[in-house]
């Protein structure tokens, strides 16, 4: 699907309403944030956590997901990141809410979910963290007015402003192997409004994830070549209304593992938004998302291709409506309705490793859709504020299918799905109380709703030798979870933070293993977490450290063909993750910053049968100003070497990133 006339009609419209504005100097000047609404004064009931731009901008890897994984928690199914992982991999958890590849996090892009409409990945190479001004991350909260999906919590991108991207801006870095990264912004403002474009290349022949020990002359580097490219409009309709535009066009391709075995992602999105400040306020939005998924799996025996799925093309539309009437200074209510529509299709050729002909033709898709309709009211009385919210899901699972034709395009099977839908409600409640200027106490207690995705109900995968068969008969997930905790600040910039949480995932979608090398994709009776999670931050003076850390009893609840999952770890799930960062900023526009993380053991597998051994990691990062306006930058990742496992099959092992060494120039200080 082409959207580029969505694309080009955006910023044409906010420039053309940001020109008559500016023309009229007799009025006031307007100011744009190019934001979202205000937060709302029951949002720190819940256990959130945010990542500044400065931290953003100094991870040492430049990659967005290293920044997530300083908030302890969070997770992607693999430990690889984007340049040594398969996309579909990169779903995005929380709490050890995991066990599969898809997202039970909710991820936002200025409130536009980013998960692919298919797969339910999050394409992370395309969010680049030059563009944004900040990350907010709430784990667990349900799913309230964010929309459905949002399981394990839910983790919001913002991004930047002019105030940030005025003028020109970018990077250009080298690593020790090679590999380039290069990135620009430029922003102008416009009227009273103002437009950023930016666009980033990221290309390297990679590192070897096969132990040097099971190496064969096929064996290849996890080379990647991905670019994105993004335009950002904002401009004033009103004194107290403005309209934004976003547009995104990504393409990233990878090998991993052996020469041939290639796979891409590539994505065009384009998304408009409405925001009003006014006594009425108001946040409406609408997007339209086109993706495409290409992956060849190269047999690990014979090193041919053995299956080319060659096209996954998919659609995401949707939109989101809030509305916050003037309810008197005590409340602040808000109502809306937010609709997603997920539909697309996989054509995949399975080939005869002896013969190098197609064997089978698939061919499978369908369309899930939902439209929740939400309320939730924050009542502010003195110390105490209160929160309650419900929300109600109509959803559907439609359209489902799945052919195979053989090598000469006689049909073997043909099936159709039956049509589902229903209703589901969830609802989220809690309480804030600042006991003082120091002392915050909070407790919440939540459900939320996600609905399998196209992949989990109709596309097969394999991961030599495993096969992982789909199941067009999956229900929907159901969170139920609660939560307390305090923050203390005992002076000013020093600040700690305890939560202890029971979340529960009931219908939970897993890879179970019903044979030898043969799993498939079923629902458990539950995945069950309970844990806590601890946060520290202090700056005194030119020094400044943030630390967190999460413990995580995790386990699965199964029965019948479940029953020997039945008190297991969920794949995936380390039992202890945490980290620190410490910075000096000896002189302005400089900054000397450490990071260390430290993941616990996990299993490779729901019978706890392959292990991932515990890693730790020390990464740094570099800034030294040579002119007013450049500077010089060096960043290191995992400088001790550690070995890091990110797959362990029955000995078959991959491998992440080692020591890492880069160097560079930045502009724009």
């Amino acid at each position: 699907m082409s959207i580029s006339r969505y694309w080009m009609a955006g910023p044409g419209l906010a420039l053309a309403l940001a020109a008559p504005l500016s023309a009229k100097d007799e009025k006031p000047v307007i100011v744009v944030s190019g934001e979202g609404l205000d937060e709302t004064p029951a949002a720190p009931a819940y256990d959130t956590r945010t990542i500044d731009r400065e931290e953003l901008l100094s991870v040492p890897s430049g990659r967005i997901e290293d920044a997530l994984s300083t908030v302890a928690g969070f997770q992607q199914f693999r430990r690889s990141d984007s340049r040594s992982a398969n996309a579909s991999a990169q779903g995005a958890t929380l709490r050890a809410l995991g066990g599969n590849a898809t997202s039970r996090a909710l991820v936002l892009l200025d409130g536009v979910p980013m998960s692919d409409p298919f797969f339910g990945y999050v394409p992370f190479s395309a969010l680049a963290p030059e563009r944004l001004s900040r990350i907010r991350v709430t784990r667990g909260g349900g799913s309230g007015p964010f929309g459905a999906g949002a399981l394990a919590g839910t983790i919001e991108l913002e991004s930047a402003g002019i105030e940030a991207l005025d003028g020109f801006g970018g990077q250009i870095l080298a690593n020790d192997r090679g590999e380039t990264e290069a990135s620009a912004t430029a922003g102008a403002r416009l009227g009273s409004g103002f437009v950023v474009a930016s666009g980033r290349w990221d290309r390297g022949k990679g590192f070897f994830t096969t132990p040097e020990a099971d190496r064969v002359p096929l064996s290849a580097h996890a080379a990647f070549d991905g670019w994105s490219a993004q335009l950002r409009g904002v401009a004033p309709l009103s004194d107290d209304v403005e309209l934004q535009f976003r547009g995104l066009v990504y393409h990233d391709e990878r090998t991993l593992r052996f020469e041939g075995a290639d796979s891409s992602i590539e994505g065009q999105d384009a998304s408009l938004r409405l925001i009003g400040r006014g006594a009425w306020q108001f946040d409406a939005i609408a997007y339209v998302q086109a993706r495409n998924f290409t992956n060849r799996i190269i047999s690990s025996t014979r090193f041919v291709p053995v299956l080319d799925q060659r096209n996954t093309p998919a659609t995401g539309l949707g939109g989101k409506f809030e509305l916050r009437p003037p309810v008197g200074d005590a409340h602040v209510l808000r109502l809306g309705v937010d609709y997603r529509r997920s539909d697309g299709e996989l054509f995949e050729d399975a080939i005869s490793s002896f013969t190098g002909a197609i064997r089978a033709r698939r061919n499978a898709g369908g369309t899930n859709t939902d439209v929740g309709f939400f309320f939730e009211d924050d009542w502010t009385i003195g110390a105490l504020v209160l929160t309650a919210g419900a929300r109600l899901d109509r959803w559907t699972i439609r359209d489902g299918f799945f052919e195979e034709r053989d090598g000469n395009g006689r049909p073997v099977v043909s099936a159709t799905y039956p049509d589902r839908s229903g209703w589901d409600a969830s609802f989220r409640g809690g309480v804030l109380y600042r006991a003082g200027d120091t002392i915050a106490l909070r407790a919440a207690a939540y459900s939320g709703l996600r609905l399998p995705t196209l992949n989990e109900l109709y596309r097969p995968f394999v991961v030599f030798p495993v096969v992982t068969e789909a199941n067009a008969a999956l229900e929907n997930e159901r969170l139920e979870g609660f939560e307390a905790g305090i923050d203390v600040t005992p002076v000013p910039d020093v600040a700690f933070s305890l939560t202890a949480f029971d979340n529960r995932v009931e219908n939970a979608i897993a890879n179970v293993t019903i044979g030898t090398n043969l799993r498939q994709r079923r629902n458990i009776d539950a995945i069950h977490a309970r844990g806590i999670e601890a946060s520290a931050s202090a700056t005194l003076g030119r020094i400044s450290l943030d630390a967190s850390a999460a413990w995580t009893d995790a386990e699965s609840d199964g029965s019948v063909f479940a029953a020997a999952l039945d008190g297991n770890r969920p794949s995936q799930t380390p039992r202890f993750v945490g980290g620190a960062a410490l910075s000096y900023r000896p002189a302005e526009n400089w900054l000397l910053s450490g990071s260390l993380r430290h993941v616990g053991a996990q299993f490779e597998d729901d019978l706890e049968t392959d292990i991932l051994p515990a890693f730790t990691t020390l990464g740094a990062y570099v800034q030294v100003p040579l002119t007013g306006n450049v500077a010089l930058v060096l960043r290191g990742e995992n400088l001790t070497d550690e070995t890091i496992v990110t797959r362990n099959q029955g000995g078959s092992i991959d491998l992440g990133v080692p020591r890492t060494v880069w160097a560079g120039l930045r502009m724009g200080l």
